[in-house]
């Protein structure tokens, strides 16, 4: 599972990288689908993972940062890196006595339900390659080359 959350960052930051080469204007123009533009695509792959991540090492519901405050590429991606430093040491540490142990999660509604945590580490996974497949759509439609999904030549296996 260690090398899928890698295979993330990876793109991740070279979606970061990317957006360097798009005017702020295509950045925050809201798009049909997804969470409706580029930057707050972004975001919202960051926050979610990073709140999800921290549920799992026990930490209090993060504060739900506002995309204002991070609404242009460097202060997202200096963002992201801090979310990164504080939940990478549990994703190398995951291990599989960890799959079933469960997490009681309060909804907006105030319901409780309850995840496993090998569940939410595949939601999170998932829930981030969803949104980047959005961004790849995104991207061609303001005529630039999206950033290659493959798994492969990315050199996570080399070591």
């Amino acid at each position: 599972m260690m090398k899928l959350y890698e295979y993330n960052w990876q793109v991740r930051k070279e979606w970061f990288d990317w957006c360097d080469a798009v005017t702020e204007k295509e950045l925050l123009k809201k798009r049909t689908g997804g969470k409706g533009g580029i930057l707050y695509t972004l975001f919202h792959i960051v926050d979610v993972e990073y709140s999800w991540i921290s549920g799992l090492q026990g930490k209090p519901e993060p504060q739900e940062p506002s995309f204002e405050d991070y609404a242009n590429v460097q202060k997202l991606r200096d963002y992201s890196a801090r979310c990164h430093e504080e939940i990478a040491s549990f994703i190398y540490t995951w291990n599989s006595s960890m799959e079933t142990l469960i997490l009681a999660d309060e909804n907006a509604t105030d319901e409780s339900e309850s995840f496993k945590y090998g569940e939410i580490m595949r939601h999170v996974l998932a829930h981030e390659i969803h949104h980047i497949g959005q961004l790849s759509v995104w991207s061609r439609e303001v005529g630039k080359q999206p950033i290659t999904a493959n798994f492969i030549r990315r050199g996570l296996f080399d070591s």
